[in-house]
């Protein structure tokens, strides 16, 4: 029994060493919701000096209008043992002796010593993370106002553009005409996937089943040289919206044809779950594959380094998984992955 004694004190001076040095606030409660120990930290945490919550309720320090609940969910897990919420990690709020709410990430934990259950809670001060959040909250709430702002100061002017193109009349200018209108299309399509970029994937709109091929040929036009050819291999079925993907693949052929010298072979092949953009130039370093995507990255002297960023944007409004590597050739190969597929 000594040896037994003895060794149970160990044990409890070391928790007591563990506790006291605990940046972690820790309380113990006893089965009426008395408060049987806490720690230091509990102070720093939430104001409240030790010996002044010992003997308490643990009331004391949850905020007033959660009281009943907490109270209704304890005692009904002392009758059923059912837990009304995860044990293992929850974010809660805990009274301040001040008055004021602090956000707290708290686990649970129970046992039972000599007949009798205690249960412990460990937390820990979430403000800063909380604040970050909402600030980040508001950034995109704002950077969500102000897409949609200008793609509205940009339309107007654009429909305007428009509306005079239909009271041209000059046969001998009929192709150049017909140019600035598709101009003109193409930026109201690029003020769309600005507005998909400025978002999350929930509000990707205009989908529909497409051939990735067909998509890839209408994208060719806008970007295609004499010296750069394009293979189609196989075909997909996805669901996208058409000009989104259709922007995706412009990017990517226009950085194969800006970024190599001479003859350049471009390909667009399926892939199990995707689809790939490979071409057979110089390709990119290993050491810059993650920096190309980032915004203002370019090797070209009369570049605004946006293309690839709008690649790896998109992918990611869309939930795709992406990676760049190498072509047989030698050449860049962009392969994106977890696309939905049309049945």
């Amino acid at each position: 029994m000594g040896d037994s004694s003895a060794a149970l004190s160990q044990r409890r001076q070391a928790f007591d060493a563990l506790a006291e040095a605990s940046a972690d606030g820790i309380i113990m409660l006893d089965e009426e919701s008395v408060i049987q120990y806490a720690n230091p930290a509990v102070e720093r945490i939430l104001g409240y000096p030790s010996e002044e919550l010992v003997g308490g309720s643990k009331m004391t320090i949850i905020p007033e209008r959660l009281r009943e609940v907490h109270m209704e969910a304890f005692q009904r897990y002392l009758e059923t043992g059912e837990k009304h919420i995860d044990w293992t990690y929850v974010e809660l709020p805990g009274q301040h002796k001040d008055g004021h709410e602090v956000p707290l990430a708290i686990s649970f934990n129970d046992f039972t010593r000599d007949g009798e259950q205690y249960f412990v809670g460990t937390f820990r001060d979430i403000s800063a993370r909380k604040d970050v959040e909402r600030k980040l909250e508001r950034q995109n709430e704002r950077l969500d106002r102000f897409a949609s702002m200008l793609a509205h100061e940009l339309r107007n002017p654009l429909y305007v553009a428009q509306s005079y193109l239909d009271f041209v009349d000059d046969e001998e200018n009929t192709a150049t005409i017909s140019q600035i209108a598709d101009a003109l299309q193409r930026i109201d399509e690029i003020i769309e996937v600005l507005l998909v970029l400025a978002r999350d994937e929930s509000e990707v709109d205009g989908l529909e089943t497409v051939e990735m091929q067909s998509v890839a040929a209408e994208a060719w036009p806008e970007t295609a040289t004499d010296e750069v050819d394009l293979t189609l291999v196989g075909t997909q079925q996805i669901t996208a919206n058409p000009s989104h993907l259709q922007h995706v693949f412009e990017n990517l052929f226009r950085n194969a044809i800006r970024h190599n010298d001479g003859a350049v072979t471009v390909r667009v092949g399926a892939l199990d779950g995707g689809f790939y953009v490979e071409d057979t130039g110089r390709g990119i370093p290993e050491a810059e594959r993650e920096a190309v995507v980032e915004a203002g990255y370019t090797t070209d002297d009369d570049g605004i380094g946006l293309g690839l960023t709008f690649v790896a944007e998109l992918a990611d409004a869309y939930g795709w998984d992406y990676v760049i590597g190498e072509s047989d050739e030698g050449g860049a190969r962009f392969e994106f992955t977890n696309v939905a597929r049309s049945n």
